[in-house]
């Protein structure tokens, strides 16, 4: 079995991040799931990896040319991979230990310095710790991990491996 060649991969992990993008609004506008400060931040991750794998496909480039789309790859794929991990530790907070409800995202970017209102969204918030959908027994945050992980990992494989 023959390998595609990168602009087909690339172009296939583009795919893979509109699906999720797709999949989020669609969890936002039809089933009404409004996403809380973390899931916009993991969206961001997806976006700009997507972003990247698109740049990848287009521009096709070779050897360290793919090396430098990957290390963008790595860096969306790896803050995803962490504000998802992070969402998921605190989906699994004992309820005593979640956090209380804080002001939403808007709220803290207009009324704070970006340094806190980032401090805050990290730290979490109990909108943040209810599991609101879930399939196969796994949240959302759950899905973007693994999805993070897997179209990640193949973006690096694509652009570090194949560029030698």
């Amino acid at each position: 079995m023959t390998v595609p060649n990168p602009r087909v991969l690339n172009f296939a992990g583009f795919v893979c991040c509109a699906g999720m993008m797709g999949f989020a609004l669609y969890a936002q506008h039809v089933l009404l799931l409004d996403p809380c400060p973390l899931c916009v931040f993991q969206r961001v991750a997806v976006i700009g990896l997507g972003g990247f794998f698109l740049l990848a496909a287009l521009h096709n480039p070779g050897g360290w040319g793919r090396r430098v789309y990957a290390v963008f790859m790595a860096i969306f794929a790896l803050f995803g991979l962490g504000v998802a991990g992070w969402h998921v530790r605190l989906q699994n907070l004992p309820p005593d230990e979640v956090p209380s409800c804080g002001p939403g995202l808007d709220y803290m970017l207009e009324n704070f310095p970006v340094g806190d209102a980032l401090r805050m969204v990290f730290k979490g918030s109990g909108e943040c710790a209810d599991v609101v959908w879930s399939f196969l027994g796994l949240s959302m945050p759950s899905w973007v991990f693994i999805s993070l992980l897997v179209v990640g990992g193949a973006g690096l494989w694509n652009n570090l491996k194949r560029a030698s």
